[in-house]
């Protein structure tokens, strides 16, 4: 069976809509940040798969050999009849309850929904062609406004791996959540993937790696406003800085400017003292009862949660009741 028509709520012309206000609002602000989303474009996404390689970020090997392990167990829990997957990019974890389904279930449907329309169309192409019994069909839009668009009926199971969801911020993950459980229905699942609370000596190196690959995946976010926004960041001006904040448990990472400047960048002159940084991730850990609290907050029952061997990353399966 082939992929159906990719459906799009996204478009070119509101990806620029929204870089240039993210950008106006981050970069004027009186501690400068960008959200990382703008790190990933076509060479951004390359970065990210190398440091999904490196022997130093545990979270995507730790969040694998979970689903490896339990994807038979969600599979029979849920029975859904429906998987949607958020921000699914190659969708490559995924295939591991994919192929769970297709030994334990009668999953009929497989959702993903992404950004990217080339990401999407290829991995659309690839799953279909690789799960012949499966009905895929690609959404292309944003998770943080478009899950109003996500298909009704059957029992469905949202997945949202990789941690993203420490990619935001305390209020935004209420909001978030808070919408995950409104586009739902009792009887439906939310399996998500949250890296853990642990030493920093761990923490920190996973986004500060000897090779340097995270350096320049951070770096790239000022690359993608040079050429969508002709900017003028000289991406060499500024140092990758991997930051712990234990008050708050979570990681940050900042571009410090190397020297004074000042960029032009749409109509904004863009003021960096030398030292100055610019925020461009947040990385939040989570405790057990931490993400069960806040999913309990907006309306769902945390059913299992599951880690790996070394108690390294969480996967918690929950449902709407």
């Amino acid at each position: 069976m082939s992929a159906e028509p990719l459906e799009i709520h996204l478009e070119e012309q509101d990806l620029g809509r929204s870089l240039r206000a993210d950008v106006r609002t981050g970069l004027a602000a009186e501690e400068k940040w960008l959200p990382p989303k703008w790190f990933y474009d076509a060479r951004g996404s390359q970065l990210f798969e190398e440091i999904t390689r490196l022997p130093e970020y545990y979270p995507t090997r730790a969040e694998r050999a979970v689903l490896a392990e339990r994807a038979g167990d969600i599979a029979a829990v849920t029975g859904a009849k429906t998987l949607i997957e958020l921000g699914s990019g190659s969708s490559e974890k995924t295939r591991l309850l994919l192929d769970a389904f297709t030994r334990h279930g009668d999953l009929g449907t497989f959702v993903p929904l992404d950004v990217s329309v080339s990401a999407l169309r290829q991995s659309t192409a690839e799953i279909a062609a690789d799960y012949p019994g499966l009905r895929v069909r690609g959404i292309v839009g944003d998770f943080t406004r478009h899950l109003g668009r996500l298909p009704a009926g059957g029992r469905r199971l949202v997945v949202f791996l990789g941690g993203t969801l420490g990619n935001l911020l305390p209020a935004e993950r209420a909001d978030f959540l808070t919408a995950m459980r409104a586009a739902l229905e009792p009887g439906d699942w939310l399996l998500v993937g949250t890296d853990l609370v642990k030493d920093p000596a761990v923490i920190v190196p996973a986004y500060d790696d000897a090779a340097g690959v995270t350096a320049e995946f951070n770096r790239n976010v000022l690359r993608v406003i040079n050429r969508e926004l002709g900017a003028e960041f000289d991406p060499a001006a500024f140092a990758h800085v991997a930051r712990w904040y234990p008050e708050r448990e979570w990681l940050e990472m900042r571009l410090r400017a190397l020297r004074p400047m000042r960029v032009q960048v749409l109509d904004l002159d863009v003021p960096f003292a030398a030292g100055e940084e610019l925020r461009t991730e947040v990385s939040a850990k989570f405790r057990p009862e931490g993400i069960a609290a806040e999913l309990a907050a907006a309306g769902f029952d945390a059913h299992r949660f599951w880690t790996d061997s070394e108690d390294l990353f969480g996967v918690t399966l929950a449902r709407v009741d």
